[in-house]
């Protein structure tokens, strides 16, 4: 193909492909961990935040390019998870922004939008650290503007941005000493060039990629409804939300004989609304709105059998939301609201007792996306918001959610870890109110308290001057590792004995893992306070994963 002008239903292909491209190689890309820690999740982050933008783009047959641009970018936006998930939304961001209100653009012009992009990713960062996925963005997006000329296809551009995507990502191991000594390209990079290869593919190789169904959160949200707010007097105003997944049968039609746009219209002539229609192979996504679900239900065992079937009513779920708000009215107004991010009910439960209002599920591994806190926003009946993301990988995320809600005042402590989390929120007083003051306290704290983690190395390497071995306990003290040893409580202790400061504080805080046994957290406790006499050992049972102990030594 020789692509001239890039319409809706072209870009709406190629982030279908990007989106493809990135979902085929996400355990790959989450294995290019720097830590040998088992907590590699750039892949999967990358992937649920292209698809959240996906999710938001019209399946109708003709769509403007600008319409598509501005509900992928705001999809993207809300969706986003983890670091590399907010650079990517906010590349995407800069690239739509260029795109809003034009039906088609030249690939000269669509090249102009891809450095609009690396300009907003850059700046979505406080530093910017080159040999990262913003490199790869900026060197990959400046080459193939550069070679660009007046003959130039959609196709050419996005080869070129793909060749030098490549070099690029080679270069990012010499370009930063810690992907050096872990032997290893920057991941973001590598689901960026996954992404752009997905995209190429889907413009040059003819083929035709479909979306998921819009329902990317429903697999990580399990609220509980409550089903006597519809009772014997309620009315159905708003029908049920149907859902299905069905595997085609040749013995009732063949694959390639079923078109879905017969079956949109079918459905439409049952009075359906919303409905998407995907099909991918033998396989039929369904989604519609519908009074008389049975209705689809028959038509659908025309062609084949079910493999998953979802109705909701519509109408009790405005009412929870009805519900919802109400009760949000009916809370006293206060001067704050707290949102911290853990995982594990131990832990969940200590930061309530902390003063948090809402404990968002997340971690390593499990980083919540952009749309999770304005949710906990929208619950939160305060003047202020303060949010604890306890997480580096997560702290992007949740300063894109603090400028996405108008409705107050969010701040975002930048807590990278639980210990700095538990550290911060430990000081927390809703008396004060003077923000800078409360905030001034805060930030102390965090900064004050030394944070460890142990966990066990899933593989060889080198850290610095720690040799790290597959299946020993590995210390990570303030980010770094500094230990690895065989015996949990010796790699532990050795970790906290490299405290400057030690003979300087006074209590260390032991959060206990989900995978440890008791008696394992009592011989634990018992070395720590033999080698640490005159410090005082706290331990909470926190249940987090993928870290067996969590310290914070004050």
């Amino acid at each position: 193909m020789n692509t001239r002008q890039i319409d809706g239903n072209t870009f709406r292909q190629m982030l279908l492909g990007g989106a493809e491209g990135i979902r085929s190689h996400i355990r790959e890309i989450n294995d290019l961990n720097v830590f040998p820690v088992p907590d590699g999740d750039t892949g999967t982050n990358m992937s649920r935040t292209i698809e959240s933008g996906i999710a938001k783009i019209s399946q109708a047959e003709h769509v403007l390019l600008g319409d598509v641009a501005e509900a992928f970018s705001k999809g993207s936006l809300f969706g986003a998870r983890g670091n590399s998930g907010v650079i990517l939304s906010q590349f995407f961001a800069g690239l739509c922004g260029a795109l809003t209100g034009k039906e088609q653009v030249s690939p000269g012009e669509f090249s102009n939008a891809y450095l609009q992009g690396v300009k907003r990713s850059y700046s979505a960062v406080a530093n910017p650290v080159e040999g990262t996925i913003l490199t790869v963005f900026r060197e990959s997006a400046e080459y193939a503007a550069d070679h660009l000329d007046h003959d130039s296809t959609l196709e050419d551009l996005l080869r070129l941005n793909i060749e030098e995507a490549e070099r690029s990502l080679c270069r990012t191991k010499e370009i930063l000493p810690v992907l050096t000594q872990a032997d290893v390209v920057d991941s973001g990079g590598a689901g960026y060039l996954c992404i752009a290869k997905g995209m190429y593919k889907a413009l040059s190789g003819g083929k035709t990629f479909t979306s998921s169904l819009p329902t990317v959160a429903e697999t990580e949200k399990t609220t509980e409804v409550n089903y006597d707010l519809f009772t014997t007097d309620s009315i159905l105003t708003y029908g049920y939300c149907t859902e299905c997944l069905l595997r085609i049968q040749k013995a009732k039609i063949h694959p390639l004989a079923l078109d879905e746009k017969v079956i949109v219209r079918e459905l439409e002539a049952l009075g359906c609304e919303s409905i998407v229609a995907i099909k991918d192979g033998d396989i039929l996504k369904l989604h519609a709105h519908t009074s008389t679900p049975a209705d689809i239900l028959t038509l659908c065992q025309k062609f084949g059998e079910f493999l998953n079937v979802k109705i909701e009513n519509m109408s009790l779920q405005h009412s929870e939301k009805t519900l919802a708000e109400a009760q949000k009215k009916s809370k006293p107004r206060k001067p704050y609201g707290v949102v911290t991010v853990a995982t594990g009910e131990g832990m969940k439960a200590l930061f309530e007792t902390l003063g948090a209002d809402v404990v968002i599920n997340g971690g390593q591994t499990g980083n919540p996306a952009a749309e999770e806190f304005i949710r906990a926003f929208e619950g939160l009946n305060a003047d202020k918001i303060l949010v604890f993301p306890n997480n580096g990988n997560i702290y992007l995320t949740a300063l894109q959610a603090a400028e996405l809600w108008k409705e107050q005042n969010v701040t975002v402590i930048p807590t990278k870890t639980i210990p700095e989390g538990y550290a911060a929120l430990s000081v927390y007083n809703s008396a004060v109110t003077d923000l800078d003051e409360q905030i001034s306290a805060l930030t102390e704290a965090k900064d004050a308290v030394a944070s460890g983690e142990l966990t066990v190395a899933i593989r060889d390497t080198v850290m610095g001057e720690v040799e790290v071995k597959e299946g020993e306990y590995i210390g990570i003290l303030d980010g770094e590792i500094v230990t690895s040893h065989a015996l949990p409580s010796e790699a532990l202790c050795r970790m906290i004995g490299q405290i400057e400061d030690l003979d300087m504080r006074e209590l260390i805080t032991l959060f206990v893992g989900a995978n440890v046994s008791d008696e394992a957290r009592v011989l634990m406790t018992q070395a720590l306070e033999e080698s640490f006499r005159d410090l005082a050992v706290e331990v909470y049972i926190g249940g987090q994963e993928i870290y067996d102990y969590l310290i914070a030594v004050e």
